[in-house]
């Protein structure tokens, strides 16, 4: 009896441990079933109601599937003028930003100087500022250069809002890559932009990725920008012409929403896909440097 008594003894705090750790799984499990489901219902009412003539805001399985929610909206005003406008205001942003966070983030990975850190620090608080909080004396500057309405304003401004945190990851995706490889470089006779262009830049395969995505994606979302700094119609983006589909009188079509939603989605999904295959690069050059 007592050999039962102390078996039982010994067993009981391991049954209650695993008790807590299956209890600890499964209320994880549930909070990611949560989780998901937040992301998975938005996207899943998207995509059936762009082929659902009758949709609302119930996520259901449409009567019958049709396409004329996307023939409805496949026109040069609704869709294809305002995307191709978006291409241009964020292309050409987003290549902006890019090349002068290159430019803006080499000297401060490679020369070390006292004012780098204050910079680095102003940066990084310039990233916090409220777009709104400076669109007024940006829209009386606009107005003063003659930049208001005008494409090439619009996409000044969208590379600067960005400029501050691409500056601040280029620098430390640069600061992965090793200095050596560009002192040979500079023994050859290259110069510090050669050696930027032909070594650090391809070398940080990786790093130019993860800022091209993110600031195009930034600026292909940003609603408030475009709408301030242009005033005609034909210039408007694709993210102010959504606001169309919602009527004076709360009266929205919901499926061509949804359809034009799609659409609107497709640069950013195309622009990651094609890639994708450098965000997963990394940094191989440990080996670069030996010898």
């Amino acid at each position: 009896m007592s050999a039962n008594t102390s078996a039982s003894t010994v067993n009981s705090p391991a049954r209650t441990l695993r008790s807590r750790r299956t209890a600890r799984r499964l209320a994880a499990d549930a909070g990611l079933l949560v989780v998901a489901a937040a992301f998975v219902l938005p996207l899943a009412w998207v995509i059936l109601s762009s082929l659902d003539t009758e949709a609302d805001l119930k996520v259901k399985v449409p009567d019958g599937i049709t396409l004329d929610n996307y023939d409805a909206v496949l026109t040069p005003e609704i869709t294809f003028t305002p995307l191709l406008n978006s291409l241009l205001l964020c292309g050409g942003g987003t290549l902006l930003t890019v090349v002068c966070a290159a430019l803006a983030a080499y000297p401060l990975s490679r020369f070390t100087s006292r004012l780098n850190r204050p910079f680095m620090l102003t940066i990084l608080f310039a990233t916090s500022l409220p777009i709104t909080a400076i669109m007024v004396p940006v829209y009386a500057l606009f107005v003063q250069v003659d930049l208001i309405d005008t494409m090439q304003g619009t996409i000044f401004f969208f590379a600067a809002s960005q400029l501050p945190f691409a500056i601040w990851l280029m620098k430390n995706f640069m600061d992965g890559v090793p200095k050596e490889l560009e002192e040979a470089a500079w023994t050859d006779g290259a110069s510090s932009f050669q050696s930027l262009l032909r070594i650090v830049l391809p070398l940080m395969g990786p790093g130019v990725s993860v800022v091209t995505v993110f600031s195009f994606v930034m600026m292909w979302g940003n609603f408030f920008v475009p709408f301030m700094l242009l005033l005609t119609p034909e210039q408007m983006p694709a993210s102010v012409s959504i606001n169309d589909f919602f009527g004076n009188k709360g009266t929205v079509v919901y499926g061509q929403l949804a359809a034009f939603s799609i659409i609107y989605s497709t640069p950013v999904i195309l622009l990651y896909v094609l890639i994708s295959r450098k965000l997963g690069g990394g940094f191989a050059l440990g080996g670069a440097v030996k010898g």
